[in-house]
């Protein structure tokens, strides 16, 4: 079954234990993220978090007008059904209405699955970091342009 609609809100550090098991459950051991990284990462300024209940997340970062995509996970259980997309869609909004005016992101040059999400997306590899991963993979890294728009009132936007 196809879900088009997906419920995601912001998260917080009071979130940082759930969005870890998220997180542990759709990377390997040793790429996987503890809730004490992510609440350190929310703690910082420019950071937030998106957390989908149903089992995704992400955690992205905005410095003047650039924005990096620090990570974005879909349970296992839960994949293909739309949901990567909608949190990847979601975090473009709030960047772009952050002012940000592109996002980058590094992704394994063996995950074939986000490389086609990223793709999709409209990202272009512009940067490889040779033996970046634990397991001595390489990372591509992506950009993206994005359209600047008014920021919404706070509460009223919903993805």
């Amino acid at each position: 079954m196809i879900r088009l609609a997906h419920t995601i809100h912001f998260a917080d550090s009071a979130h940082a234990a759930v969005l870890a098991a998220i997180h542990a459950e759709a990377f390997p051991p040793g790429e996987a993220w503890g809730a004490e990284a992510i609440a350190c990462q929310l703690a910082l300024p420019g950071c937030f978090g998106l957390i989908a209940p149903e089992g995704g997340m992400a955690l992205a970062r905005t410095a003047a007008d650039e924005s990096e995509l620090l990570t974005l996970a879909v349970a296992t259980t839960v994949r293909r059904r739309g949901l990567g997309a909608a949190l990847l869609r979601a975090v473009s909004e709030e960047l772009a209405s952050r002012g940000a005016r592109a996002m980058f992101l590094e992704v394994s040059i063996l995950n074939i699955a986000a490389r086609a999400l990223y793709a999709a997306a409209g990202f272009a590899e512009v940067g490889r970091r040779q033996r970046y991963y634990p397991d001595g993979t390489d990372a591509l890294i992506l950009r993206a342009p994005l359209s600047v728009t008014p920021r919404p009132p706070f509460g009223s936007r919903a993805w």
